[in-house]
């Protein structure tokens, strides 16, 4: 799996802004709460998302 396969940029939702794939959760609200502390399964549970999405946007950041 890569970044890819998880996150989509489309100018037709929220604004371009890379988001998880079929969601309209932006990589930077995950990023946020990664970096105010959150768990990764607390993230994922937050906002119904899979852990390979969180995956996905720490392989998107780095």
């Amino acid at each position: 799996m890569t970044w890819r396969d998880r996150i989509t940029v489309d100018p037709a939702v929220c604004h371009g802004k890379p988001c998880i794939k079929g969601t309209r959760v932006m990589v930077s609200v995950v990023l946020g709460n990664i970096a105010a502390g959150e768990s990764p399964d607390h993230i994922a549970a937050t906002y119904r998302l899979a852990k390979e999405d969180i995956q996905a946007v720490l392989q998107w950041r780095t």
